[in-house]
């Protein structure tokens, strides 16, 4: 596994919308393997494609409570219920957190790793997280999100033990 360089705005890849992925080939498992080594690396909740540079639908996700990461290929939301008020910060914007509105459920359908396809509910920073990587596959920060240029707030860079504020 290789610790890949992330991506920061402005950076163009981050605006572009990832292409399917059709071959899950060894090519494949060494980015997935490789988007989990820099997600932890970084301290982060989860970590798309375009982060890591590469213009693929693949997601990584690993939230407090999930023993290990969880890996979304193509994935799409199909169902968004309730609305909420969350701080969300993005690996990929250091230094800077902004309260947005993020949906309190949310109903995904993706493939595994190995091509299998899967449905997934989810509430929480899990829902959170979901979002957050989808949009960044289609080219969406979390940043446009924001309502008014107040609920983006400046932040200090954490001691390197307490991180993992950051979505992805």
């Amino acid at each position: 596994m290789t610790t890949r360089e992330l991506r920061l705005l402005p950076d163009p890849v981050l605006r572009a919308k990832a292409k399917r992925v059709r071959n899950f080939d060894a090519a494949l498992q060494r980015l997935i393997d490789d988007m989990v080594e820099t997600m932890r690396h970084e301290s982060g909740v989860g970590l798309a494609g375009n982060q890591a540079g590469v213009l693929q639908r693949v997601a990584v996700i690993q939230v407090p409570e999930d023993p290990e990461a969880r890996v979304l290929v193509n994935p799409e939301i199909i169902e968004r219920q309730g609305e909420r008020e969350v701080d969300e910060g993005c690996l990929s914007i250091p230094g800077y957190r902004g309260t947005i509105k993020r949906s309190v459920t949310v109903r995904v359908k993706a493939l595994d790793r190995q091509g299998k396809p899967f449905r997934l509910q989810a509430n929480g920073l899990l829902a959170q997280a979901l979002e957050h990587e989808t949009d960044h596959l289609n080219g969406i920060l979390y940043i446009d999100h924001l309502e008014s240029h107040d609920k983006l707030h400046k932040v200090e860079p954490e001691p390197e033990e307490s991180q993992g504020a950051g979505v992805g």
